[in-house]
């Protein structure tokens, strides 16, 4: 009994220290995890910074890296974290659907965006991605200001960034495009804006705002258009040094308008028209654009307090260069390697004016691009063009042989065949037998690898592969009723066999192997070969930011290094 006695006491105080060490441990981990709250709260950048080259491959990060400077490419993928395996996961690739799958985190099935333009079978025409009459110009007396995001079906990750602070977040748009602008701007955004041809001003709409802000009609007043316009677009380097392009004359190459040959140096003076619709086509238009970004900087205070901001620019002369001259030329070439000097001075005066470390950078791109058709076949290499009026006129003409008279293709756009739901009611015809019989002919037209009928869209689900990224694509009140599906290295062109320059559009790795760099505040060097799909953009965002992700968001947020 004594020993008894004994030990409760004992027992009595080690579980009394017991609990003050559980107490004690209890109220430490709160501290820490309310600690922890606490920085995680507040640990946002001021700035984020997205950047879209619109056609740049992924292999272009590294097919120049000789020539690169040092403060553009390689310093976004030396001090930065690169997934080197990011993906498009739908097709068709372009860039309304490009930019609205970044900015979204979504796929064309959910955001709507199904192509730069689409056919609407209720209004029997064909829509263009941004297009909104209902809205006016503003900066110019033209109709391009006609445009908003009235198309786009879901939020953007600037939307979400807008909603979560009240709207006190700024986002501003910029693009020579205007789909590359408004799409990622979103619809609440505090302005979106592009560049007008027929005046060479930066322009927006009365979607956003009633007139342009003196920084904008500053900017305009420089004319810096014209100045660039003035000048002779010659190689950055020396034409012999540009070892990793085709010769400088080459037949698959197209011309700027006015010109004879593919040539430098390229007479930009004398090829100017009574618009400024050329410096879509040089350098200069990325030139513009950076410009005007650091200006719009500046003139929004962007960056400048304790909510967090969005800039979203594309450079959009990467793809007006790539279609006409390809992507093997020196003119593709060049401009990369004046872009690379470009994002130097855009990185550096950011992390000047907001503070180094404290913006967030991401570089993709809305899509890739194929080789052109005729340069592969001088490689010896499958390719081809798929002309699209062959392709509509032999499907309307195996339409008539098997149903009789009629008209029975009412749009192929996109690689997709819209038929013609009246006649077809009409002769009491079941529409999914039709479009099966559609799907089984064109598969024997050349260039073909697989053709699938809507009906088989919306009955059918695919995890993964090929076909997974044509239901993403497919949006059953905007898209076809037949998708055409081209063997590698074939791609719809209008000028026949020898197209030239490029295009995209395709499931091929070439058209959605982009990159996908993220860069700045928190950010550690790294790499990663994952597996990873443009849409996961977007929900990375919204994970750092501590916001909600775009409400048709697909994507999942990415493991990047963290500081």
């Amino acid at each position: 009994m004594k020993k008894l006695a004994l030990v409760r006491p004992v027992l009595a105080s080690m579980l009394l220290l017991s609990a003050c060490a559980g107490a004690n441990q209890t109220t430490s981990t709160t501290n820490k995890a309310t600690a922890a709250q606490s920085h995680i709260a507040f640990q946002r950048p001021k700035l984020v910074v997205g950047i879209v080259v619109d056609q740049m491959r992924y292999d272009y990060l590294y097919r120049y890296w000789s020539k690169y400077g040092s403060d553009g490419f390689k310093k976004l993928l030396q001090q930065g974290f690169n997934f080197k395996n990011t993906q498009y996961n739908y097709v068709p690739t372009y860039t309304g659907p490009g930019h609205a799958s970044i900015y979204t985190g979504s796929v064309p099935a959910v955001n709507g965006i199904v192509g730069n333009n689409w056919y609407e079978r209720d209004q029997k025409k064909v829509v263009y991605c941004v297009d909104d009459k209902s809205v006016q110009t503003v900066g110019s007396s033209s109709t391009a200001g006609q445009m908003s995001p009235a198309n786009l079906k879901t939020t953007t990750i600037t939307d979400e960034l807008r909603l979560a602070t009240n709207k006190q977040a700024k986002v501003i748009g910029i693009a020579l495009k205007d789909r590359g602008s408004i799409l990622p701007a979103g619809h609440l955004a505090n302005g979106a804006y592009w560049f007008d041809s027929p005046s060479g001003n930066w322009i927006t709409s009365t979607y956003y705002r009633q007139d342009l802000p003196e920084w904008v009609q500053a900017f305009n007043n420089k004319k810096l258009a014209d100045q660039y316009l003035n000048s002779v677009w010659e190689t950055l380097l020396p034409l012999e040094q540009y070892t990793e392009s085709s010769a400088d004359d080459s037949p698959w190459e197209g011309t700027l308008a006015g010109e004879e040959k593919p040539v430098f140096p390229h007479n930009i003076p004398a090829l100017r028209g009574e618009d400024y619709e050329l410096i879509r086509s040089i350098p200069a238009g990325n030139t513009i654009t950076k410009d005007f970004a650091l200006a719009a900087l500046r003139g929004e205070d962007l960056g400048k307090d304790n909510v967090t901001d969005f800039l979203a620019v594309s450079f959009s002369s990467t793809d007006y260069v790539g279609h006409t001259f390809g992507p093997n030329s020196v003119e593709a070439e060049d401009i990369f390697l004046r872009l690379d000097q470009e994002l130097a001075e855009l990185i550096s005066e950011i992390e000047k004016e907001v503070g180094k470390g404290e913006v967030l950078f991401f570089l993709t791109a809305d899509h890739g691009a194929a080789h052109a058709p005729a340069f592969l076949r001088e490689m010896k290499v499958p390719a081809g063009v798929a002309v699209s009026n062959t392709v509509r006129d032999s499907v309307d003409a195996y339409l008539d042989k098997t149903y009789g008279n009629g008209d029975w293709v009412e749009k192929y756009m996109n690689q997709q065949i819209y038929l013609n739901y009246k006649l077809i009611f009409a002769k009491k015809l079941e529409l999914s037998e039709v479009q099966q019989r559609v799907a089984d002919y064109a598969l024997r037209l050349e260039g073909m690898m697989r053709v699938v009928a809507a009906s088989t869209l919306q009955n059918t689900n695919w995890s993964s592969g090929m076909m997974s990224h044509v239901e993403n694509g497919y949006n059953a009140k905007r898209s076809g009723d037949v998708v055409l599906l081209m063997e590698p290295g074939w791609f719809e062109g209008y000028h026949g066999r020898e197209s030239k320059g490029t295009t995209h559009g395709s499931y091929s790795n070439y058209d959605t192997h982009v990159p996908l760099v993220w860069y700045g505040w928190n950010i550690k060097p790294g790499e990663s070969s994952e597996a990873t799909a443009v849409s996961d953009i977007a929900a990375t965002i919204a994970s750092w930011l501590y916001i909600q992700e775009p409400n048709g968001s697909v994507g999942k947020p990415l493991q990047v290094y963290m500081k």
